[in-house]
């Protein structure tokens, strides 16, 4: 059975930066839909990331450093519960959609490494972002969330929480199952598309880069991207 005639679920973090592999959780979400796309569950978390929150992140997702160490709980016990709400969901045979599925699901790698927790198994992921490229390929602007949203109808408040672009997400991919019925498979199916389609996808672009950065890497792994050291990194 196709993916969208089950139960999914959708996921989203805001972090303190772009690098997914020493990026922080500060928030995160997953909210839990039923086969006719209504929400059954919600589960949210603040963490103190027990580093700064650069400036520029907290303009993005409005948690400061002095908030999240105010309001926060450790992030060893948020990464733990989240980890093990997501492993729950795939051990169950949930799909989880997650917009630019490599970033959250990196950051989640990094930090389970980090504070000593398993990895997650078993998952069949599905990303709107990787999806729309290749469904879309000749489309012109920006895939962003927000950008996609807009031209697929689906409202998204609050943009930048994590509650509110998880749910943005499934509904922006059950918009798209809509208009494309080759998405119609079930969610394995679909996630093992997706890592070909997103080393596709990057190599085309390193190969568009090299055209006058002859050294551009792309990174193509997904929904993981490989482990490497995590120094660095600005949001």
């Amino acid at each position: 059975m196709s993916w969208n005639t089950n139960a999914r679920a959708a996921f989203d973090l805001e972090t303190t930066g772009r690098n997914s592999r020493a990026a922080r959780i500060v928030t995160a979400s997953i909210v839990v839909l039923g086969p006719d796309g209504a929400v059954e569950a919600e589960h949210e978390w603040l963490a103190d990331p027990g580093v700064e929150i650069p400036a520029e992140a907290a303009q993005v997702h409005g948690i400061t450093t002095e908030k999240a160490r105010a309001e926060g709980r450790p992030a060893a016990a948020v990464v733990a519960e989240v980890a093990q709400t997501l492993q729950a969901l795939f051990d169950a045979g949930t799909p989880v959609v997650a917009f630019n599925a490599a970033y959250d699901f990196t950051v989640m790698a990094a930090e389970c490494a980090r504070h000593g927790l398993p990895q997650l198994t078993r998952f069949s992921v599905l990303d709107p972002y990787v999806i729309n490229k290749q469904v879309e390929k000749f489309r012109r602007g920006k895939r962003t969330l927000g950008a996609l949203c807009e031209q697929y109808g689906v409202i998204l408040d609050d943009a930048h929480t994590s509650a509110a672009d998880a749910l943005a997400a499934a509904q922006l991919l059950d918009a798209m199952a809509s208009r494309f019925p080759e998405l119609h498979k079930p969610a394995p199916h679909l996630h093992r598309s997706q890592v070909d389609w997103s080393a596709a996808q990057a190599a085309d672009f390193q190969a568009y880069l090299r055209k006058t950065k002859p050294t551009a890497v792309v990174e193509g792994d997904w929904p993981v991207l490989a482990p490497h050291d995590a120094a660095g990194g600005g949001f």
